[in-house]
């Protein structure tokens, strides 16, 4: 007779936030119930999320917006469902609308989509996260605009083609769908958000490869 093995624990969000080690060198992220270590950013995929980080800065203060907008170190953002949270790579806050957020002074939670400008995922060899669970969530929220930055062209072939080649998405929610826009190599990235971040993939990716 085969013994099963034991079924994951599963957790709310708030058992989660309970459970997360205090000043953890760890990354960690809840997944429909079960937690997953982060792996944490090194080499190519830690510099480029840097050099992203730079480059909105000087667009914020471009934008006179310095003072409004923020990067944060660190946040979790709660989607909908309750059994998962996220620690995007980089994400926009408005701090106008952050004085809003229950949990943000205490926990770094961001439950409501007004006080995200932008989250930037940037992908890695769990890929699928950021194509489809965090895509569905954050479209779910209503988050505004999600890019994903996939430089080492990690994605499915139906997303970034075949051969497959780096590619840089942006996704704007639009009637509550988020809207895929593709760019490639020389083509400038348009951000409906960021206006002025008129770089081509090709420079963003430069850094890293």
């Amino acid at each position: 007779m085969t013994q099963s093995q034991a079924e994951p624990k599963l957790y709310s969000f708030d058992e989660f936030i309970s459970w997360y080690p205090e000043n953890s060198e760890v990354r960690y992220e809840l997944h429909d119930g079960v937690i997953v270590e982060m792996p944490k950013p090194k080499g190519k995929h830690s510099t480029l999320t840097g050099s992203l980080i730079e480059q909105l800065l000087i667009i914020i203060r471009q934008m006179d917006k310095g003072g409004i907008w923020t990067i944060p170190r660190e946040s979790i953002v709660k989607p909908k469902r309750d059994r998962s949270g996220y620690e995007p790579d980089i994400i926009v806050l408005n701090q106008e609308v952050l004085k809003a957020e229950p949990r943000w002074e205490s926990e770094s939670i961001i439950q409501n989509p007004e006080s995200i400008k932008l989250i930037v995922e940037v992908v890695s060899n769990n890929w699928r996260d950021d194509y489809y669970n965090k895509l569905r969530d954050y479209e779910e929220m209503g988050i505004e605009e999600y890019w994903i930055v996939d430089y080492a062209a990690l994605g499915g072939k139906k997303f970034i083609g075949n051969p497959k080649q780096p590619t840089f998405f942006v996704c704007n929610l639009e009637e509550g769908e988020y809207q895929m826009n593709r760019f490639t190599e020389n083509t400038p990235i348009i951000s409906p958000t960021f206006p002025q971040f008129n770089l081509s993939p090709q420079q963003v990716f430069a850094i890293a490869l």
